[in-house]
């Protein structure tokens, strides 16, 4: 008994380790997630912590320099927006906030909320990036 709790609890550091140093990719988020849940649950652990792997790894994967560059730089709008809710990486937007494309790259969007600029997925609002 004493083993499994053991093994749980490092699985669970292991998991939480990756997502807090935010894998750069989706292959490196489906290796950890693989070698993680084979150790939990061997081989059928190690399919499952593969696929969940890479769906943090794809959450997580920040947008190109050259996005962020274009977004730090560009003219905040003239009318500040404000929203109660945080933002946060990885839930959208409130509708009633105005997104602009980044014309070089319609993968990205961003709009100025609360004083603070954020790299946005255009067709789910989702929060890529908040840029301090």
């Amino acid at each position: 008994m004493l083993s499994k709790l053991m093994v749980g609890v490092a699985a669970a550091a292991t998991l939480m380790s990756g997502v807090a140093l935010a894998q750069s990719s989706t292959v490196n988020g489906a290796a950890g997630g693989a070698v993680t849940g084979a150790i939990v649950g061997g081989p059928v652990g190690a399919a499952v912590g593969g696929v969940a792997g890479a769906v943090v790894g794809t959450v997580i994967d920040p947008p190109p320099q050259k996005v962020v560059t274009y977004v730090r730089e560009a003219p905040a709008p003239s009318a500040r927006v404000v929203v109660k809710e945080k933002i946060v990486v990885g839930q959208p937007l409130p509708e009633t906030v105005v997104v602009t494309p980044v014309p070089e790259n319609p993968k990205y969007a961003f709009a100025v909320v609360n004083d603070e600029r954020v790299i946005v997925e255009p067709s789910s609002r989702k929060v890529i990036q908040v840029i301090n």
